[in-house]
């Protein structure tokens, strides 16, 4: 009898709305333990329904599945789901931040995906384009609470959250997508206002962060997500976070003063990410994939497997439901008005 593959440490993608017979030989291997789709993989629910299906045959053992789908210029699956404004629209109105995380979380559980890289922690500090309007609010307490609530809505239709960017993505203008972003400020600052998000959603018990491609220079001179003062040390021990720590992309160029793929998933490892994400770079997440050594860790696998969505409605059922008629209607009235 096979014995079936736990939750691995490398989460990667697909090419297109299908898989190959090379992608299911990878999704098979021992170190994968997810999969993250991007607009490039949805074409309608059925189809990506299917996708779904297909890949969690092809594993023989368990898997997640994730997305970005906060709403507004990060939203990967659109046609056939409620469009979602971004983030900073929901001004002082919880109640509305938390319908929205109740219709996103439901609309992607009925398909099965386990969860979306969501919500957004970073507060907005008029400097970060490739955070802006992503984040609840330039004010911290405003996004602490519309984040709090946006988490509420996901955890009631049965989805894990996980915030980002950790400790705080707010505050550099360059986007670590394409250089490695330094943060100039100290610790104190950091404290007093990009972490106030972090620490009241760990207290609320938060399921999963993702630290930023940030270096934040007069704390500590390696990225955050590489680093094992802010994992270690800030993360687990002085705010008690005892959920997944995901990587960013090792794709991103954030990633590249590492080295090469297996030297950044070996680093970010180190520094105590659970989950390493490489994206767009098919090779490169072979490499990291036969690299790593394939260990079991059932701390990180029992983290890991608390990411697994709770469905609750097929998607017929979730369309039929008042609650999903009502909240389509008023999160569609809300982007029409933002647009």
């Amino acid at each position: 009898m096979t014995t079936e593959y736990p939750i691995g440490p490398v989460m990667l993608d697909v090419a297109g709305l299908t898989l190959t017979a090379q992608e299911k030989e990878v999704i098979n291997h021992p170190n994968t333990g997810a999969v993250i789709f991007f607009a490039r993989n949805y074409h309608d629910p059925e189809q990506i329904t299917q996708l779904i299906n297909d890949i969690r045959k092809a594993r023989n053992g368990q898997i997640l599945i994730a997305v970005d789908q906060e709403g507004g210029r990060v939203q990967r699956f659109q046609n056939g789901f409620t469009r979602l404004p971004p983030a900073c629209c929901y001004a002082d109105t919880p109640e509305r931040a938390e319908t929205a995380g109740w219709l996103m979380a439901a609309e992607l559980l009925a398909v099965g995906v386990d969860f979306s890289f969501a919500p957004v922690l970073d507060v907005d500090c008029g400097i970060s384009q490739v955070i802006g309007n992503r984040s609840f609010s330039t004010e911290y307490m405003t996004a602490t609470a519309l984040a709090s609530a946006f988490r509420k809505g996901m955890n009631a239709a049965g989805m894990a959250a996980t915030g980002k960017h950790f400790p705080g993505h707010g505050a550099v203008a360059v986007d670590s997508h394409l250089a490695l972003p330094v943060d100039e400020r100290d610790l104190d600052s950091i404290w007093a206002k990009d972490l106030v998000p972090f620490k009241t959603l760990i207290d609320e018990g938060l399921e999963a962060i993702m630290p930023a491609h940030v270096v934040y220079k007069n704390v500590d001179p390696n990225p955050a997500g590489f680093s094992r003062y802010w994992i270690q040390d800030i993360l687990r021990k002085e705010l008690g976070f005892k959920g997944v720590v995901f990587s960013d992309d090792l794709s991103m160029e954030g990633a590249a003063f590492a080295g090469d793929y297996p030297e950044r998933a070996r680093l970010a490892q180190d520094a105590g990410c659970d989950m390493l994400l490489v994206c767009n770079n098919p090779a490169a997440a072979e490499k990291v994939l036969n690299d790593l050594p394939i260990t079991s860790n059932p701390q990180r696998e029992e983290r890991l497997s608390k990411m697994q969505g709770k469905t609750m409605m097929n998607r017929e059922q979730l369309q039929n439901s008042p609650k999903w008629q009502q909240s389509s209607r008023l999160i569609q009235e809300l982007t029409a008005n933002y647009a």
